[in-house]
């Protein structure tokens, strides 16, 4: 059995850096929290809470901390929670991704001048949570290509449009033409990170060459998430997969050529125990 490894997989430079910026925190004498999952990873977070680190899944939570240092996750949060980590004395570190920073600086730049906020993203993703938080006019998320079509705006206020970094970027070009065409007073940011275009691209292309496709990444982890999808369009047999463990593969004898990918949040140890393991045993 012959594997591909997607040329992008595995950590993003914004998930490796939070990461990197928790496990530097470790090992004080101090509490150490996250606001939210640091990344949509069981096993990174299972790890950090080893090492002692407690997570933060809301408002009402942080409420209660007294002392300590908390930590932004990776995919940022509203701007009200920095102003509560701050009026309880805490001390802050913002790992969230400079990729989704420069999200909330145009939500901020660009409501402010009075324009409607439209996000093209999952609703109720942590990372979507956090962009709305900085919008200073009501924002409005839209999740598929017929939420595009569904969108109706009784006035002519202007819209400015961006993206979930992980979100799918057909899907978003699609987004953009329904609303061009529906001519409405929009300006565009595709604020989709780099590195999730390409990856895509990548697993695009890599499942339509092989003959089985698995995927590897958090349960709850959204870019995982369209990676399987978009992967299973190309290729019938394509599996998601957290860890080894969930690996149950039930192929056909004419499968020769297995590719992998994996998500922004999926540790190379993870990524290397799936691929020896396929090697040795298929």
């Amino acid at each position: 059995m012959e594997v591909v490894l997607a040329k992008s997989l595995g950590f993003c430079f914004g998930v490796k850096r939070a990461v990197e910026t928790v496990y530097s925190q470790t090992g004080k004498d101090e509490d150490i929290y996250t606001y939210g999952a640091v990344v949509n990873n069981e096993e990174v977070v299972e790890d950090l809470k080893k090492k002692g680190v407690k997570v933060i899944e809301n408002r009402e939570e942080l409420k209660k901390i007294k002392k300590g240092t908390v930590i932004i996750r990776a995919h940022g949060v509203a701007r009200e929670i920095y102003g509560q980590i701050e009026s309880q004395g805490l001390k802050l570190v913002d790992a969230t991704c400079p990729f989704v920073k420069r999200i909330h600086e145009i939500v901020v730049r660009e409501s402010a001048a009075g324009k409607r906020i439209v996000v093209a993203g999952n609703p109720g993703h942590p990372e979507v949570e956090g962009i709305i938080g900085w919008s200073e006019t009501p924002a409005v998320v839209l999740e598929s290509v017929e939420d595009a079509r569904n969108y109706t705006q009784k006035d002519n206020k202007a819209i400015c449009m961006v993206s979930q970094t992980t979100f799918n970027y057909n899907k978003f070009q699609y987004i953009v033409e329904i609303f061009e065409k529906k001519v409405y007073n929009v300006s565009v940011a595709n604020t989709i990170c780099n590195a999730t275009e390409e990856r895509q691209k990548e697993a695009r292309k890599l499942a339509a060459s092989v003959d089985a496709m698995i995927v590897i990444g958090g349960r709850h982890s959204s870019n995982t998430r369209k990676l399987f999808e978009i992967c299973r369009e190309e290729c019938a047999y394509t599996y998601f997969i957290q860890t080894l463990d969930d690996l149950h593969l039930e192929l056909p004898k004419s499968v020769r050529l297995v590719g992998i990918t994996a998500g922004a949040s999926t540790p190379n140890n993870i990524i290397e125990e799936v691929q020896n393991y396929v090697r040795i045993n298929f």
